[in-house]
């Protein structure tokens, strides 16, 4: 039976979850995949750093973070100065990295990352900007040090979008795709139909923990525009970066509007898309108004939903309902059997 040692980087409540449904499919993952998993290193950027390879226990850890306490108390090994050097020093098989990133650079995950496939270890990542930035040379270097760089759980949460075309739709060619893809703006325009106003509307979605404290990314069509870049470059191979992505937010929609497309037996939806025009990729995030027999029109609250045009498929869709950091973290555990069974 193989053990797979694992380190955390970033331990809020995706990471969390994820030690939770690790804990709970022990024994699926050693009686089906033939290995099971040790978590031997934590790193956060407030809460501390921890190392054990004896094993750490991944309760007492929450609790602490939970607590607003330092890690540091579980530590069971020299002290690392940075989070780079407890990687290094880890010694682990598989990094899972959920830090807080900076979407535009990529940074500080890139890094993060490389020095993980750098030790021989696989890659998981949660978040979107170390795809959008470094998709081919972390790609590239995984290869070279035959392990994975993966990464299901950037759009979609726990959706098998990446996993799909990797593994189960051979020799297919993905010509465009449309769908919604920002929770948080679909569920704002959807309180607005209902009559809440537009600073309701976000606050609501800040009170369910769905929109940041700034919600710009959301309601500004970033977050989106990120998504839609990641699917172009990973699935269509054609690198994509937001800045050449046209993108319209969901702020020029009022109640009022929305309320009168529901009369008309239309909805507002925050619609994502790219497709082949010629020989350009054409990318767009903007609000668009849709009738009740689109499949945009019956995505609900905080569902996402993408349909893609390929040249033996026409039209293959993917609906995402009511995500949580639990279907995050399930995102996560999928590229771990896929990292370990392929790897």
């Amino acid at each position: 039976m193989e053990e797979k040692k694992i380190i955390f980087i970033g331990f809020g409540n995706v990471a969390q979850s994820l030690s939770h449904l690790l804990a709970a499919k022990q024994e699926i993952l050693k009686t089906q995949y033939g290995f099971s998993t040790r978590v031997v290193a934590i790193a956060t950027g407030h809460h501390g750093m921890a190392m054990n390879p004896a094993g750490l226990n991944s309760e007492e850890a929450i609790a602490l973070v939970t607590a607003g306490s330092s890690l540091n108390e579980l530590n069971r090994s020299a002290k690392s100065d940075s989070i780079i050097e407890l990687i290094r020093a880890s010694q682990a098989d598989v990094l899972f990295e959920n830090s807080p990133v900076d979407v535009l650079s990529g940074q500080p995950a890139v890094d993060y990352l490389r020095a993980a496939l750098e030790c021989g270890m696989h890659a998981i990542t949660a978040n979107k900007g170390p795809v959008v930035n470094a998709y081919r040379e972390l790609t590239d270097l995984a290869a070279s040090k035959k392990r994975r760089f993966l990464f299901e759980s950037s759009v979609m949460d726990g959706a098998p979008i990446f996993s799909l075309f990797r593994g189960l739709l051979p020799a297919i060619e993905v010509n465009g795709f449309r769908g919604i893809l920002n929770s948080t703006s679909n569920l704002i325009l959807e309180l607005m139909e209902q009559g809440k106003t537009f600073d309701e509307a976000v606050k609501f979605t800040q009170t369910l923990g769905l929109a940041e404290t700034d919600p710009n990314k959301d309601v500004d069509g970033w977050d989106a525009a990120i998504k839609v870049a990641i699917i172009a470059t990973v699935i269509m191979g054609i690198p994509l970066k937001i800045e050449q992505i046209e993108r319209t937010g969901i702020r020029g929609i009022s109640p009022e509007m929305a309320q009168e497309a529901v009369k008309a037996g239309e909805r507002w939806k925050l619609i994502c898309s790219a497709r082949h025009e010629g020989a350009k990729l054409v990318a767009k995030v903007g609000p668009e108004r849709v009738k009740a027999s689109s499949p945009f029109y019956s995505i609900n609250g905080s569902s996402s939903y993408v349909q893609f045009e390929t040249d033996v498929l026409p039209g293959l869709g993917i609906v995402e309902s009511d995500p949580s950091p639990m279907t995050t973290a399930y995102g996560l555990l999928s590229d771990l059997v896929n990292a370990v069974r392929n790897g």
